[in-house]
């Protein structure tokens, strides 16, 4: 994988430097994790893949096939922002309060992951309409069809979030990773009340804490001592996405469509967290729920589940996304495997409400 390059005149005493600030935040930042890669196969064709690793294992999970044309609203503040839904979309749920992971009909994928650092910033002195951060991927998902769009767009966002705690009273602490057909590339973060973009096709990995650019210094010293040599192998987020770096960058690129996918399940499945893990001195270590794929061009999206035997998946080209389409649903349940193509499966329903909403 392509990172940015240290300047010749760089020593190595900078780069220890700067490895000892980021390990100096390290160890605290261990709650909630995940991880996200995006693949370029042999046929300049690109795969996402993301684990979901969390410490409530309860948490209401559910695929959603959303047409376009469906009328939103930002749920919380007193001006939430409105839209309608340019583009149709298949999303997994969480608690049934926000999108967590989808892709839409034009191959734009949207992956919401676990940020202890995130600060959303005061969102009644910014005086814009407001979004609930439940609805922060769908809102891309509804409105962009690349990256670069998105990113054009949120150089002055149309809102400001507003973060309600989540069901099981942990913070809706995110950042949020997008990608494209084209295989562009950006990482979104609020630090500080500030909205950071990290906009390139060379960012190809995302994990959690610490925050993105200090996971980039880690990974240029762990690139340095090379990957074939040593790898860091905790389950901590930095660990994470050194190991997942550096498999996706020594990984082939298949022109084999089905070795392709494989290799993007075999890496996101290396880097996922064991189910039950626990670690009494970081309680909200978490184990992997589930994992899902999304192949760009093709317009599939699977899903995997790290307590059903079998992957499913929902093909674009056999759901019905038109304007004025029913919203339906599969629910992931115990006892209810889900294996192979689910448009068969998918019944209409009423959709969530928004995280925040009364």
């Amino acid at each position: 994988m392509k990172m940015k390059h240290m300047k010749p005149y760089t020593t190595m005493k900078t780069v220890l430097s700067t490895l000892a600030i980021a390990l100096a935040f390290w160890p605290l930042h261990n709650a909630q994790a995940c991880t996200r890669i995006l693949y370029e196969t042999g046929n300049q064709s690109y795969i996402s893949g993301r684990s979901m690793d969390w410490a409530d294992p309860s948490a209401a999970t559910a695929l959603w096939v959303f047409p376009k044309g469906m009328k939103r609203d930002g749920t919380v503040g007193d001006n939430p922002i409105k839209w309608s839904a340019k583009y149709g979309s298949i999303i997994v749920s969480f608690y049934d309060a926000g999108t967590a992971d989808g892709m839409n009909e034009k191959g734009l994928v949207a992956n919401m992951l676990y940020l202890k650092e995130a600060k959303w910033g005061d969102a009644t002195k910014a005086g814009k309409p407001t979004l609930t951060a439940g609805a922060w991927a769908q809102y891309f998902l509804d409105n962009y069809a690349t990256v670069e769009e998105a990113v054009t767009a949120m150089a002055n966002p149309p809102f400001t979030i507003i973060a309600p705690s989540l069901p099981n009273g942990d913070a809706a602490a995110l950042h949020l990773s997008i990608s494209d057909v084209n295989g562009d590339s950006a990482i979104f973060e609020y630090i500080d009340g500030k909205l950071v973009i990290h906009h390139g096709s060379q960012y190809k990995v995302m994990t959690n804490s610490p925050t993105f650019d200090q996971q980039l210094a880690l990974n240029t010293y762990w690139q340095q001592i090379g990957g074939s040599k040593f790898l860091p192998g905790t389950i901590n987020a930095a660990d994470r996405f050194v190991r997942a770096s550096y498999a996706l960058s020594a990984s082939p690129k298949y022109r084999d469509n089905d070795l392709a996918l494989a290799s993007v399940f075999s890496q996101i499945r290396a880097v996922s967290v064991p189910l039950g893990i626990t670690d009494p001195d970081r309680p909200n270590l978490a184990m992997t729920l589930w994992r899902t794929f999304a192949d760009h061009t093709a317009k599939i999206y699977y899903f995997e589940s790290a307590v059903f035997p079998a992957v499913s998946w929902l093909d674009m080209s056999k759901v019905d996304l038109t304007e004025g389409a029913a919203p339906k649903v599969v629910r992931v349940e115990r006892g209810q495997p889900l294996a192979g193509e689910l448009s068969a499966a998918l019944k209409p329903a009423e959709p969530f409400k928004w995280l925040g909403a009364e």
